[in-house]
C-alpha cells in the first residue's frame, strides 16, 4: 500500500486564537468575554490531551462515473454527488485520508461538561475541531508538495457527510486502510472514534485545482467550513 503517515505536536499547528473565535461564529477579535480568555487558557492546557496523527493512501487509478455520480478505486465504488464529481472530474489519481486529534480532547470536553463547566467544555470541543482540521491542512500540504514533484496538482478535500456524500460510505473508505489506522475506529452508525477525526478523498491530476471551499455550490447550510470564509475565500 502506498501510505504515508504523519504525527504532529500542538505547536506544529500554530493555532490562531482569532481564527478560533471566527470558527465559533464571531468576527475576528470580537468574541465576548469570557471566550478570549478561555481560548487562551485551553490552548495552554490542551497539549497533553492531543494525540495528533493521520495519513493518506494514494491510488494511481481512478474511474469517474456520472448519473449516478460515482468514484471507483480498486474494488470499492463510492457513490458521491454532483458537487464532488465536478470538482474531481479531471482527476487521474486520488488520495484517501484519515486524520485524528486523538481521544483525549473529546474526553476532556465531556468531563468538563459533566462537572458543569459547560463554557470551557464547549471551547475545548471547538479547539479540538480546529486541531484535527489544522493537522489535516498540513497533511494536505504534504500531499500537494509530493504531487508537485510528479507534475500533478490536487483538489480540495471532501469528506463523507458533506456535499451530499453519505456517512454510510465510511466503511468502504476505512476498508482501504490497515485496521485501526491512526487509532481511528468506526461505530455501527459509521461515526468515527475518536470524535475529533476526519476522513475523505482528494483528487490528483495534471488539470485539477485546489480552489478552497465553494460554499455557494453546497446545499449544506450548517457546514463548519462556512465559518472559515475569511481564511479560504469561500
Amino acid at each position: 500500500m502506498n501510505i504515508r503517515s504523519f504525527a504532529y505536536s500542538l505547536k506544529d499547528l500554530e493555532l490562531d486564537p482569532i481564527a478560533i473565535e471566527h470558527y465559533m461564529g464571531y468576527k475576528p477579535g470580537e468574541a465576548p468575554d469570557p471566550f478570549p480568555g478561555l481560548i487562551r487558557e485551553v490552548l495552554n492546557e490542551i497539549s497533553p490531551y492531543c494525540d495528533i496523527q493521520g495519513g493518506y493512501r494514494i491510488f494511481k487509478k481512478i474511474e469517474m462515473e456520472k448519473k449516478p455520480y460515482r468514484i471507483r478505486l480498486e474494488d470499492q465504488s463510492f457513490l458521491i454527488k454532483r458537487i464532488i464529481s465536478n470538482q474531481m472530474g479531471e482527476s487521474e489519481r486520488a488520495a484517501l485520508f484519515i486524520c485524528t486529534a486523538g481521544a483525549g480532547i473529546g474526553e476532556w470536553s465531556k468531563k468538563l461538561m459533566r462537572e458543569g463547566d459547560l463554557m470551557k467544555g464547549y471551547v475545548v470541543d471547538v479547539i479540538g475541531s480546529e486541531v484535527v482540521e489544522g493537522a489535516m491542512d498540513k497533511i494536505q500540504d504534504e500531499l500537494e508538495n509530493e504531487m508537485k514533484l510528479k507534475g500533478f496538482t490536487i483538489t480540495d478535500r471532501f469528506s463523507p457527510g458533506y456535499c451530499g456524500w453519505q456517512v454510510s460510505e465510511q466503511p468502504k473508505l476505512f476498508s482501504m486502510f490497515p485496521p485501526g489506522f491512526c487509532g481511528v475506529q468506526l461505530s455501527d452508525s459509521c461515526l468515527m472514534y475518536p470524535i475529533k477525526s476526519v476522513s475523505g478523498i482528494i483528487g490528483i491530476g495534471s488539470n485539477v485545482e485546489r480552489k478552497g471551499y465553494i460554499c455557494s455550490f453546497c446545499e449544506m447550510k450548517n457546514c463548519i467550513y462556512r465559518n472559515k470564509r475569511y481564511e479560504i475565500g469561500c
